[in-house]
């Protein structure tokens, strides 16, 4: 027993010996082993960054002074859903403007109508800095709608990328945006987007806009804007043909507002592109128009959100927050400049014509300061919008709106409802028609204008319409507008699978739902873009809709005599879906000059009263059903229907 306890102290001392601390003098750097040193070469060699870096850089890269890079400030144009939104994506991505953990498709589409219905409503600015350049980039709507956000956009900048769908060429609104980039001189950089569809049609894409824009087809760059394909190269080519902004240090400040908001705490928020000289947030500021001078709250850039800066000089593109708190004092197109300086302003824009009318009533006649004041800041951000007070005995007071187009009129309802909390009645849209009496002539802009007797004479405006679709829908689309009284003009060809269609047409016809009728007909192909021509004689009536008895001025319209039955149906069938039933038979009716030309009815909701019966008589079944037949007689001539506000939406759109 001793002999094994003498053996086996040692080696348990061993197993518990304390390693001996090691001399500092003589201790050597130790090696990282192979796998972690190439670990740490893959996290800070090949291109990743830490989060908390990655900000750092950004941040230096955007603070760094604008005098040492070089400035080029440029636009997006296509016809919708060509692939802006998406382009724009890719290339926040590939200059690191947004982190990886931010980044979300549509980035630029803030609202959450843009989300929805997936299309672009407002132009959004942000800045890049990419190969010590500061690129400014404006994304576009590309909704004809909407075309008055792409005007102002092309003022503010030198260059723009025109970019068309492989698989569904070029369409209405390319040509249009085309143009008006042409009338501001803008450097065009064409671009085919969507070559890895399985149906684009690339080579033939990149024909036709070589010979649209006279340019050899090796100069159309192929993109995918979804994959990334070929996306630096067509950044490439923007910095190397975009021009650099005319840039004058030395001259007075001169910047253009191209776009505004409104802020409650910073008031109205300019959008600016600095024409000349400088602004530093120190200044005392002034706007031409309106003569109203202000303190800078805040200035600075898009990243796309608001970042601070302390001054932006002449070719820069950024926000300046005024502090006006009254929203008609900033207008789009007015110049700030320096308070007390005697610079002359610049041109600014081309006011819009409204192309359609509709009246806004609030539901609650308690909330029209609130709407008044909604309409305002909704004015800031879409300058195309025209409002002003008027006043119907059934209606109360509200506003007579304009708007370009019917999406326009749709979307402004919209956000009121979802930015204000207002609901609407909203009336029939309508166009602006003229008539003539006792030798005047007199605008009228709805329905509830229309005088009672008949005018000595009558007209309607027509449009000049262009409608680029594929050939094998050509029979198709000329039934629909022989259908709709318009007068064909010309065909020309931009391919040889592509035509261009020309109509006159009646502008009543196309705010209705012509745009649904090509689409569908086309299968998403054909594309329509038109243009004011002139007013034509036309014989037309005002239609009202009765709503059990009574008259529901928000639905009256004025219809051509012709169409007033198939227009008075489509209302009275369409009231009949949308309208909830109630405890009463609700009869629906579209009158025209006393006459009742179509007609539906909304069965009462019943309640089943002898439910509870289980024999017996069939006269107490009797009994009860008169009872309940009487009660609602009664009602149907004391009640009155409610018409939620989703039902002038609804019948709005339709």
């Amino acid at each position: 027993m001793r002999a094994k306890k003498e053996t086996s102290a040692p080696s348990r001392d061993r197993r518990l010996k304390k390693p001996k601390k090691a001399n500092p003098k003589k201790t050597k750097k130790s090696k990282p082993k192979k796998n972690q040193k190439k670990q740490t070469q893959k996290k800070l060699g090949s291109g990743h960054v830490p989060s908390g870096a990655l900000f750092i850089l950004i941040f230096a890269f955007f603070c760094y002074d604008t005098g040492e890079m070089n400035i080029k400030n440029f636009v997006i144009i296509a016809h919708i859903d060509h692939g802006k939104s998406t382009l724009a994506d890719r290339f926040l991505e590939l200059t690191g403007s947004v982190s990886s953990r931010k980044m979300r498709p549509q980035y630029l589409d803030s609202m959450d109508l843009e989300r929805e219905k997936g299309i672009t409503i407002k132009m959004q600015p942000v800045r890049m800095v990419y190969k010590n350049y500061i690129l400014n980039l404006v994304d576009t709507p590309g909704h004809v709608d909407f075309s008055y956000e792409v005007s102002r956009s092309l003022a503010a900048v030198e260059g723009a990328i025109l970019l068309v769908d492989a698989g569904k060429g070029i369409q209405a609104q390319t040509l249009a945006n085309l143009d008006l980039a042409k009338k501001q001189n803008l450097s065009i950089i064409p671009a085919i987007n969507k070559i890895d569809l399985p149906q684009a049609k690339t080579e033939e894409c990149v024909s036709e806009l070589a010979k649209l824009l006279d340019v050899p087809k090796e100069s159309i760059l192929k993109i995918s804007a979804k994959n990334g394909a070929n996306v630096s190269q067509l950044l490439d080519e923007v910095i190397k043909k975009v021009p650099e902004p005319s840039i004058e240090f030395k001259a007075p400040l001169k910047a253009l507002i191209f776009d505004s908001m409104y802020d409650s705490f910073k008031g109205v928020i300019a959008y600016v592109r600095i024409v000349s000289g400088e602004a530093k947030k120190t200044d005392r500021l002034k706007l031409s128009a309106s003569k109203e001078d202000f303190d800078i709250k805040e200035m600075g850039y898009f990243n796309p959100e608001f970042v601070s800066k302390e001054k932006l000089s002449a070719g820069e593109i950024g926000y300046i927050a005024t502090g006006v708190k009254e929203p008609g004092k900033v207008r789009v197109g007015d110049t700030i400049i320096l308070a007390g300086s005697d610079a002359k302003p610049l041109a600014g824009y081309k006011e819009p014509e409204p192309m359609v009318f509709a009246s806004l009533y609030p539901e609650d006649s308690n909330d029209f300061d609130m709407l008044k004041d909604s309409l305002s800041k909704l004015k800031l951000n879409d300058p195309a919008l025209i409002f002003e007070s008027e006043t119907k005995e059934a209606l109360g007071r509200g506003f007579r709106c304009g708007f370009l187009g019917t999406l326009h009129a749709e979307i402004i309802s919209e956000r009121i409802l979802r930015e204000s909390n207002i609901n609407l009645i909203i009336s029939t849209p309508s166009v602006v028609y003229k008539i003539a009496e006792k030798g005047s002539e007199k605008l009228i802009y709805s329905a509830s204008e229309w005088p009672e007797q008949k005018p000595e004479k009558s007209e309607e405006p027509w449009v000049l319409m262009e409608l680029i679709t594929p050939s094998s829908y050509m029979g198709k689309l000329m039934d629909i507008f022989n259908s709709i009284r318009a007068v064909y003009k010309e065909t020309k060809y931009i391919g040889t699978d592509r035509m261009i269609l020309v109509y006159e047409v009646p502008l009543r016809e196309v705010i209705t739902n012509l745009y649904e009728k090509v689409k569908g007909v086309s299968q998403g192909f054909a594309s329509m873009s038109y243009s004011f021509l002139e007013y034509k004689e036309a014989d037309l009536k005002k239609m009202d809709i009765y709503i059990a008895g009574s008259l529901e001025s928000a639905f009256s319209k004025i219809v051509p005599e012709e169409k007033a039955y198939e227009e008075g149906k489509n209302i009275v069938s369409k009231l009949k879906e949308t309208l909830p039933p109630q405890q009463f038979s609700v009869p629906l009716q579209a009158v025209v000059g006393g006459k009742v030309i179509a007609r539906e009815t909304i069965k009462a909701r019943r309640k089943d009263v002898t439910g509870y019966l289980y024999g017996g008589d069939y006269s107490r079944k009797r009994k009860l059903l008169e009872k309940q037949k009487k009660g609602k007689k009664e009602l149907k001539q004391k009640g009155s229907v409610r018409i939620p506000p989703k039902v002038f939406l609804e019948v709005f759109r339709s």
